[in-house]
């Protein structure tokens, strides 16, 4: 596998402008696409990206576009870092721009609302012949902006995709660590956002630290149940891209899902808080693709279904816990 040199941010939201700098900073030449022009244009005149990573200088430097042709100009590697809903239709972009053989990056963590597909699914979709890891693990990306130590997974089935994807981000600040389970990988990084507003709400409607580990261990049997049934690997659910991202999202109000829970927890209503917000909570839309996806594969997932009928499904919240503290006691 050739060194991956020149690579594409395709989403300047937070996460991605803090990957731009994790390239730029192991020695990549970055460039960074943002839908936004405001976004460009702050980058461009004061090296910062004041809509979604206020007050962090962006230094070293990377390039920053707004045409995306431009940004996959002869790239050996793109990182996808888009919302979850809105990747699909730019792949549909992508594929006239991309070079052949490029790797994708997939750090964008969620599951289509539409079609109930892995977002790798609506990557093999549009774009077959590329070779695709996910990125994934307990990352804020504020810290990472900062260089402050972090660990992700890489996850590829092809081991020498995952150690190139490896070899070109790593530093001394941000360690990836390959993996061959790319499906264990991408179902934790998106359950694990629906299992974060689960434990926002807990904190919200002040039902204690108990409820919430809890809520949290149940939550990562039921990533783990999702993801085997899927063809996961159950040892990958232990690792960053499970039980690491879990802990982080499921334990700081940083955290957008866990926030969003907590507001509801609170007594808000979920129109409210979204129309506040520049930045995606993915769990939200998560949420029914997971119950969708769950329940094609004989899946129970009780806690994801009870965070789902209170965001899309009108469920009185209270009655809602209530049913599930009421749920019959089984063998852990």
């Amino acid at each position: 596998m050739k060194t991956l040199d020149r690579i594409a941010v395709i989403g300047a939201g937070a996460w991605g402008t803090a990957l731009a700098l994790v390239a730029t900073r192991a020695g990549r030449s970055a460039i960074l696409w943002a839908r936004e022009r405001e976004i460009v244009d702050a980058i461009l005149k004061r090296r910062e990206n004041t809509l979604f990573l206020p007050g962090i200088r962006l230094d070293p430097q990377f390039a920053v576009t707004g045409e995306l042709h431009t940004a996959l100009e002869e790239v050996d590697a793109a990182i996808l870092a888009v919302p979850a809903q809105y990747l699909r239709v730019l792949l549909g972009e992508i594929v006239h721009y991309i070079p052949p053989g490029a790797i994708l990056m997939l750090a964008a963590k969620g599951i289509e609302q539409k079609t109930g597909a892995l977002l790798s699914e609506a990557i093999a979709d549009a774009l077959p012949l590329h070779p695709l890891a996910i990125l994934s693990g307990p990352t804020f990306a504020a810290e990472v902006a900062k260089g402050l130590p972090t660990a992700v997974t890489v996850a590829a089935r092809e081991r020498d995709v995952a150690e190139a994807v490896a070899q070109a981000l790593g530093g001394r600040g941000f360690r990836p660590y390959a993996s061959d389970d790319p499906v264990g990988a991408e179902i934790g990084g998106a359950v694990k956002n629906v299992i974060a507003i689960a434990c926002g709400i807990v904190v919200g409607r002040g039902l204690g630290e108990n409820a919430r580990a809890a809520l949290l261990t149940r939550g990562l049997a039921e990533m783990t149940r999702l993801g085997v049934a899927k063809g996961a690997k159950p040892e990958t659910f232990m690792g960053l891209s499970g039980l690491g991202d879990l802990a982080l999202t499921c334990g700081s109000p940083q955290s957008r899902n866990m926030s969003l829970g907590a507001a509801i927890g609170a007594g808000r209503a979920l129109e409210d808080i979204l129309a506040e917000r520049r930045s995606v909570a993915e769990g939200v839309t998560t949420a029914p693709a997971v119950v969708a996806l769950a329940k094609k594969l004989g899946v129970e997932m009780p806690i994801c279904a009870a965070v789902d009928a209170v965001l899309h499904r009108a469920a009185d919240l209270d009655a809602t816990i209530e049913a599930l503290l009421r749920r019959p006691l089984k063998a852990e």
